[in-house]
């Protein structure tokens, strides 16, 4: 007898270093698209659920196509590289930060340059949060700084430090007042903005917190630490409503845990998060037993 040849015809995606896509097989077909970036990427975020919003070592934001990779748009403004970026989803309203100490406001439709600036930190901004309904907006910086911004005017509502407070990542807690913010002083806090206060402190961690996200039910948040040769590096996940203390954690990466955020639950799927890692590699996580998908 020959060997047994399967009759079933497999499409393929590559994902080419130049930043294009093409399909391999009997297709034939390929896609090809221009990178939107020339330099590398540094942040991205959900925009609306068919595109995404990206910033650059090339000082430029762009919006892309989830679907096809397409980049559709590219905003040119920031004199240095751009380190966050985000949108209240839904929103057509892009806010970049800077090397250049700066926050630019975007309009997805407008042609021209940013449509609001927010100046006022002494240092590099690290930190981006947008409330939902994309009036307010709170930066965060190396400067030791938390500030509130309306995003109307521009004009900032309140400013807040910290000793020591050198901030990594802001994210808002959807349908409350709240901002959580992780640091390199090892601890992740509960700002709220009203008053732009503290509302709590998480227990101090072993290593620099390089990152946070909150569930969309807004009942739970994570940090994620740096680390090396399998020392640190961990996710960990923290109840809103009991805080008190952590109620999980995620370890397996051998160098510093660069971002981690809650994946969107299917009907019948476990809740589920995924962390990035310096050491080349991304995991899924099981968000109850801290198993490994």
């Amino acid at each position: 007898m020959g060997k047994l040849q399967s009759k079933i015809s497999l499409h393929t995606t590559k994902y080419r270093a130049d930043g294009s896509v093409g399909q391999t097989g009997p297709a034939g077909a390929s896609q090809q698209h221009s990178p939107a970036h020339t330099d590398a990427v540094t942040s991205v975020a959900a925009l609306k659920p068919d595109l995404c919003v990206s910033g650059g070592r090339d000082k430029s934001v762009a919006v892309s196509s989830w679907r096809s990779g397409a980049a559709l748009r590219r905003f040119i403004g920031h004199e240095r590289e751009v380190t966050k970026v985000t949108s209240a989803l839904d929103s057509n309203r892009i806010f970049s930060a800077s090397r250049d100490k700066t926050v630019m406001m975007w309009e997805l439709h407008r042609t021209s340059g940013p449509s609001q600036h927010f100046p006022g930190h002494d240092l590099v901004v690290t930190g981006l949060a947008v409330s939902p309904d994309a009036s307010q907006l709170c930066t965060g910086s190396r400067d030791n700084t938390v500030c509130k911004w309306d995003t109307e005017t521009g004009e900032c509502l309140g400013r807040a430090a910290i000793s020591r407070n050198l901030v990594t990542h802001l994210c808002w807690v959807p349908g409350e007042p709240y901002v959580i913010q992780t640091s390199e002083d090892k601890t992740t806090r509960v700002w709220d903005s009203r008053e732009l206060q503290v509302a709590h402190t998480f227990p101090a961690k072993q290593h620099i917190q390089t990152c946070c996200d909150v569930s969309q039910d807004g009942r739970y948040c994570l940090s994620c630490s740096s680390g090396s040769a399998g020392h640190g590096a961990e996710a960990t996940l923290w109840d809103l409503r009991q805080t008190r203390g952590r109620v999980c954690e995620y370890k397996g990466h051998f160098q510093t845990t660069t971002s981690c955020v809650f994946l969107p639950r299917g009907p019948a799927l476990a809740p589920s998060i995924a962390t990035s890692s310096s050491d080349s590699t991304v995991k899924v996580w099981d968000q109850n037993t801290a198993g490994r998908g």
